[in-house]
């Protein structure tokens, strides 16, 4: 090599050293998805019996957001939703299993039909970020698989670990009955493992889904510890508690590592409580569409980002999250890829708020086992569409729909119910037939959004509904 090659290799190796240290890594991105929590459990919701120190803290340093939704008010079609981006009609992931659950005699319209999870041929969130350079791994429920699904190493998945569904992976019963704890454990090795790449961690607990196990030592803590008013089920606080403790390890895991500073976390829930949790002030729970089914604890971290302690009340639900985590870590969407969500950055930013006007949901069947404060003695939801603009919420009953008179007689078919949350969050007074703008305003949209996603609407009346049939007895 001569002279003045050397001396130009010696001129250019700073600036061409420094230009690959100034070019930053894209971010980590660290999901957690509990399942079956409701709004009002965790501590920082203001729980009068449940302690989730971990949560809390990770709420202190982040942005809570206050009006944070599921894509579905249960498990996999909420889980459809995040993972695909989409709404529930482009997915048509509507139930778990069927969704004409319940006495079919009570049953007045023939259900949509449900599909079991995603097939092959739907790009998922962990493929996008896979193809944007990302090591992706799953430690937990995946609830998307059947007929109609995949595995998710078919669906962007490098690595995939569940100590529950797998009866040959290792978990100790005594010490880890829900396996928040050999979950964690994977997840946190397979971070060391790609410490020195981006990663996507997606971490669906199975906790604190029934049926409700604890530790011992945890149960006995809160069998000694004095029931609040609202919260009292020591069961369910123990296995609360350590579904907290074991997000707390991996939380103290990407601090070790030096990781957390240019990692986001974000923490949700399926779907709301059960009926072993009371949501008030919000009505319902697990399987409907009023707010305690589908508004969750809603978290996000992410230094240097996110400022510390910030709440926001923008409504947003979790199939914005495909399109935040792709904006975050620098990708494109897929191409033909729609999504319905929309990047959450600049809401993390601090920067403004969403361009859209409204969020949706979309039910076209039959959920059974009421709900509490329920609109039904039989089932959670009937065939159901709804829209959240702004503060208010309208639910539109499709069996009242089309079989009532639809518009025309919104008077008295009971097709509509309209609600102002930000003077009544519990759904408790419904201004339907009082505020007609507001409603006409809202039905319109949402009629809109059916036509544009072309959202399948039960059409075909049940021969075997029987209306005076009698109702199944409780349970």
């Amino acid at each position: 090599m001569t002279r003045a090659v050397l001396i130009l290799v010696a001129t250019l190796l700073p600036a061409l050293t420094a230009t690959a240290a100034d070019t930053p890594r894209k971010p980590n991105i660290v999901f957690i998805l509990a399942d079956d929590l409701g709004w009002k459990d965790v501590g920082y919701q203001g729980s009068d019996f449940h302690e989730t120190p971990n949560l809390d803290a990770l709420a202190k340093k982040g942005m809570v957001f206050s009006n944070g939704y599921a894509g579905a008010g249960n498990c996999a079609p909420s889980r459809a939703c995040l993972l695909s981006g989409q709404y529930t009609p482009r997915h048509h992931v509507f139930a778990v299993g069927d969704t004409n659950r319940g006495p079919k005699s009570l049953m007045r319209m023939i259900p949509i039909p449900n599909k079991s999870g995603l097939p092959p041929g739907q790009v998922t969130l962990a493929e996008a970020l896979k193809a944007a350079g990302y090591k992706t791994g799953i430690f937990g429920k995946w609830h998307l698989g059947g007929k109609d699904g995949a595995a998710p190493s078919a669906q962007g998945f490098d690595t995939e670990f569940d100590s529950r569904a797998n009866p040959n992976a290792k978990r100790d019963e005594p010490t880890d009955p829900k396996g928040a704890y050999s979950l964690t454990k994977a997840a946190c090795a397979f971070i060391e493992k790609n410490k020195t790449e981006p990663f996507f961690v997606y971490l669906p607990h199975h906790a604190i889904h029934s049926a409700l196990e604890a530790r011992p030592e945890t149960l006995k803590k809160f069998k000694a510890k004095k029931p609040g008013t609202q919260h009292k089920s020591a069961l369910y606080a123990a296995c609360l508690y350590d579904l907290d403790d074991a997000i707390g390890v991996l939380l103290k895991k990407l601090d070790e590592l030096k990781l957390a500073d240019n990692t986001l976390v974000v923490f949700t829930s399926d779907n709301g409580g059960t009926q072993q949790s009371s949501q008030e002030p919000l009505r319902g729970n697990k399987g409907c569409y009023f707010e305690g089914g589908v508004r969750e604890p809603f978290i996000a971290r992410w230094p240097g980002v996110i400022k510390p302690g910030s709440a926001c009340a923008v409504p947003i639900i979790n199939v914005d999250l495909f399109p935040t985590f792709l904006a975050a870590a620098g990708a494109e969407v897929p191409k033909d890829k729609v999504l319905d969500g929309e990047s959450l950055v600049p809401l993390l930013k601090g920067e403004k708020a969403l361009n859209r006007d409204a969020i949706f949901w979309h039910f076209p069947g039959y959920l059974d086992d009421p709900v509490i404060r329920g609109r039904d003695p039989v089932f959670r939801t009937r065939p159901v569409s709804v829209i959240r603009k702004g503060d208010w919420k309208l639910h539109l009953y499709l069996e009242e729909w089309q079989l009532d008179g639809g518009k025309d007689r919104l008077a008295t078919n009971k097709a509509v119910e309209l609600y102002n949350l930000a003077d009544d969050v519990g759904e408790r007074k419904d201004v339907a037939l009082t505020n007609t703008a507001k409603r006409d305003e809202l039905l319109g949209d949402l009629l809109k959004w059916i036509e544009a996603t072309k959202a399948p609407l039960p059409t075909e009346t049940n021969p075997d509904y029987k209306p005076d049939a009698p109702l199944p007895k409780k349970k």
